[in-house]
């Protein structure tokens, strides 16, 4: 089993001067650490408008730093939002490609549909359509990282003429494509799609067991990819503090991820935002707290191993730590990351290695099955010739006709050439 953390860039209000700088300089050198500490992953969301849940709205510039500061740990959009009017798929198949070379081949591509309102009213998304626009999207964007050129799409909710989208990623075909799964729902259609499943579902640990079983099961039987390249794997979010002392574990940790819980339901279930104005800190602050929530991933190294262990026995890939969230105090959040590394880390990468192998060959079959029904690529036996000035060509097409035949020529002809001449005689 692997191990990342996840950002959303959070930041309660009151917003001191400075503090958006200080929050991305603290993340840059997280991350930093991390890779020197064995981290396998970073996850970095991309969000618009929500003011204190997230400030991420431009993941690529954050990853694209961290590619610089770090060697092997991997880069992972969780997610890039693939609606069109968010990003176009040509956009998202240049950045990705672009992030993939500079990092040396180390992208993980989450894509995800979108889902609070003042996200999808802010670029005028359909509610209703944003599945229909994610799937096909992410179907297109993954061909055009393959194809050269790329063939050309007339769609429902985005179409352009063929192009060679460059450049092209290191990884082939292409970089691993992820979706995000919020419900047990999602979870299954990631497997038919043949996604990895970035489960941003809070689940008790026992239940992962479940979803895992389902999730592969699914794959195995009924997988169609909608990638150029399937993905089986399941990334499961969890609460993370870790200190020797459980009480200040509790103490640095849980208050951030009771907040990061709060500002989620509030984007996304029983909230309502005055853009600029609303104070969800405040908020949060003055609502009761639930004594016995959960707090999995946050205690002593023993009991984050625990925690962990019951999710590496039921599979799961990978676990994703929150630890960059409400008030977290970046010091004690690299403490928490020294002392996992130290204490936890060891014994998991130690198994790692023999998990993958067999997880490998179990799915070998599948994989290969699988893969043979990947979308197939339009192939062009004629590439159209696209102009660098149109109207070049109509000039030129124009001068051949007048002076093979000048008596023929049409009268608009000889308008065309007067006018793109400056009304000059010929």
């Amino acid at each position: 089993m692997k191990f990342g953390l996840f950002y959303e860039h959070q930041i309660p209000r009151p917003w001191p001067e400075g503090a958006e700088h200080k929050l991305f300089q603290d993340a840059l050198a997280q991350v930093e650490l991390a890779d020197k500490l064995g981290f396998d992953y970073i996850w970095e969301v991309e969000h618009h408008f929500l003011e204190e849940y997230s400030h991420s709205s431009a993941p690529e510039v954050f990853l694209a730093a961290c590619s610089q500061r770090t060697e092997q740990i991997r880069l992972g959009h969780g997610i890039v939002l693939m609606p069109p009017a968010y990003n176009h798929p040509a956009r998202v198949a240049e950045r990705i490609a672009t992030l993939d070379l500079v990092s040396n081949g180390r992208v993980e591509w989450g894509t995800g549909e979108s889902a609070s309102h003042i996200e999808l009213g802010g670029f005028n998304v359909e509610p209703k359509l944003k599945r229909e626009m994610w799937a096909e999207c992410t179907r297109e964007t993954a061909k055009m990282m393959v194809q050269s050129p790329y063939a050309g799409y007339e769609g429902e909710h985005f179409s352009m003429p063929a192009r060679n989208v460059v450049p092209k990623p290191l990884q082939t075909p292409h970089p691993p494509p992820w979706v995000a799964c919020s419900s047990r729902d999602s979870l299954r259609y990631a497997a038919r799609y043949g996604l990895g499943a970035l489960t941003f579902a809070f689940i008790n640990a026992e239940e992962a067991k479940f979803w895992v079983e389902e999730y592969y099961e699914i794959f195995e039987r009924e997988c169609e990819p909608l990638a150029q390249r399937v993905n089986p794997n399941i990334a499961m979010v969890s609460g993370f503090s870790c200190h020797p002392d459980e009480a200040t574990a509790i103490a640095r940790g849980l208050d951030g991820l009771r907040f990061f819980r709060f500002a989620l339901a509030h984007y996304y279930h029983n909230g309502s935002q005055v853009p600029g104005e609303t104070d969800i800190w405040q908020l949060y602050r003055e609502t009761p707290q639930e004594p016995g929530e959960g707090r999995a991933g946050i205690g002593t190294p023993d009991q984050v191993r625990e925690h962990l262990a019951v999710m590496e026995n039921a599979g799961v890939d990978q676990v994703v730590f929150i630890q960059q969230a409400g008030a977290n105090r970046h010091e004690d959040i690299c403490e928490s990351l020294g002392l996992f590394a130290e204490r936890v880390l060891p014994d998991f990468k130690a198994r790692d290695a023999a998990q993958v192998a067999e997880k490998e060959a179990r799915l070998a079959g599948a994989i290969a099955r699988a893969e043979s029904r990947k979308p197939a690529l339009t192939s062009l036996s004629d590439v159209p010739v696209v102009d660098a000035y149109p109207v070049l060509r109509k000039k030129q097409e124009a001068q051949t006709a007048a002076a093979s035949k000048p008596d023929e020529m049409s009268e608009d002809g000889k308008k065309f050439l007067l006018s793109i001449e400056g009304g000059k005689p010929l």
